[in-house]
């Protein structure tokens, strides 16, 4: 008679990388889709210029 093997176990760290893994890709995808389906609140405002960024740095003043 031919034996049977036990079935593999899968250990408790292995476990949780995987499901480490899958909540990884589970939030990317939903991040994802947020961004294509919800839309702002509000248009940016019209007297506001697009910047790149803000600075940290004081600015002079013109006194």
């Amino acid at each position: 008679m031919a034996r049977h093997r036990r079935p593999n176990r899968r250990t408790d760290e292995e476990t949780r990388r995987r499901l480490a893994a899958t909540l990884a890709v589970a939030s990317a995808l939903t991040a994802t889709l947020l961004t294509v389906v919800v839309q702002p609140a509000a248009p940016p405002a019209p007297d506001r210029t697009a910047t790149g960024g803000t600075t940290d740095v004081a600015q002079p003043s013109r006194e």
